[in-house]
């Protein structure tokens, strides 16, 4: 497929794409069975200082996606996904320059983002952009239960019986 057969402009995603959002995370290998992909999304939509956007074809199939939020003073992208059929076309830049775009215009001025050391190819994606990687050592601890076990306002919706 071509750029031209996408839709000109991202839109915010809803709870309603949390299926197509995991199956097109799956498919590009950032789905991670600890992290469930309707918590990350339900969290990110509900904030003021976050958002999701998704990018569909000229069919309503989500072919990208592209998370970001800030802390109030760093910016983050998250989730920078698109479709192994658009790859290559230009979208991945397009949504890239949109997360950007969101995070300047809630007053950030620095962005960064996470790639797993193995992945040589996205590292080499986002160099190509004005991304350089830091000398800084990335440190996790869970504080809460984690997403999978929580209830709650955040909780994966539930099944249709």
């Amino acid at each position: 497929m071509t750029i031209s057969e996408i839709n000109a402009h991202p839109r915010t995603a809803l709870l309603d794409d949390i299926p197509a959002i995991t199956a097109l995370w799956q498919e590009t290998n950032l789905y991670r069975p600890y992290n469930p992909p309707a918590w990350d999304i339900s969290f990110a939509i509900s904030s003021n200082n976050s958002t999701l956007l998704v990018w569909e074809d000229v069919n309503g199939t989500i072919i990208g996606t592209v998370m970001m939020g800030h802390d109030g003073h760093r910016g983050w992208i998250y989730y920078l996904a698109v479709a192994n059929s658009h790859q290559k076309t230009g979208l991945g830049r397009r949504l890239m320059r949109q997360g950007e775009n969101w995070l300047r215009e809630h007053g950030v001025w620095r962005m960064q983002l996470m790639v797993r050391s193995e992945n040589s190819v996205v590292q080499d994606f986002y160099r190509h952009l004005g991304y350089r990687a830091l000398d800084v050592t990335v440190m996790q601890k869970d504080i809460d239960t984690p997403p999978a076990d929580r209830g709650g306002a955040f909780a994966p919706p539930e099944a249709d019986a």
